[in-house]
């Protein structure tokens, strides 16, 4: 992903593109792995040596704030975080403790919230179990 479409995916969510935003977003976009707080600071530290942790803290902060990131609870111990916000689950391995997307179909989602008794505003499903690699 190049900078100038870092630079417009924060624009597209009101969001300015500052050097550190741009550089943890553009982390998020092209990670899947689902990282917690600790893990992005530790995985830009190296090529960002003025990073701090809080700045990460309060630029995913930001980031979730303005619906350009998504906080997985998934995790007992940490959040985790995407940016890959379409529609979709996660699976968690009990014993390795990876993160996988998982899909989820859209139609699905729609009749919940099509109801006229509930308004959700979130949608969050997890599936907790063993991978493939842990069977």
């Amino acid at each position: 992903m190049t900078i100038q479409e870092v630079h417009n995916h924060l624009k597209a969510y009101g969001l300015r593109p500052l050097p550190q935003k741009v550089t943890i977003m553009k982390y998020l976009l092209e990670s899947y792995s689902h990282p917690t707080i600790e893990q992005i600071y530790n995985d830009l530290l190296p090529l960002n040596p003025t990073l701090s942790k809080t700045t990460v803290y309060n630029t995913l902060k930001s980031f979730c704030e303005n619906k350009a990131v998504n906080a997985l609870y998934i995790d007992e111990k940490n959040v985790r975080y995407e940016a890959h916000i379409h529609t979709h689950t996660h699976f968690r391995c009990k014993k390795c403790g990876a993160i996988h997307d998982a899909p989820l179909e859209e139609a699905d989602i729609a009749k919940f919230r099509g109801s006229k008794e509930l308004h959700p505003e979130e949608t969050h499903i997890y599936f907790y179990g063993k991978c493939v690699n842990c069977e």
